[in-house]
């Protein structure tokens, strides 16, 4: 097992406006800290996290940060 200190990092980038969608996706963008289309953020590797991007996977692109 890893440390937790040891956690990879996503770059997560809203692709697709959340206008007409579903309340629980809208709260899923804010609390990822996105703000609208073209937004990016570095979140942490962990459980949490990606089961919220599993829930707007159709909103956004997913990739490993690098940094």
């Amino acid at each position: 097992m890893s440390k937790p200190g040891n956690v990879g990092r996503l770059r997560v980038r809203q692709v697709a406006s959340t206008i007409g969608r579903a309340h629980p996706q809208e709260r899923v963008i804010r609390g990822l800290g996105l703000r609208g289309r073209g937004t990016s953020v570095v979140v942490e590797n962990t459980p949490s996290f990606r089961g919220m991007i599993k829930k707007v996977l159709h909103l956004v692109t997913v990739e490993e940060d690098k940094s």
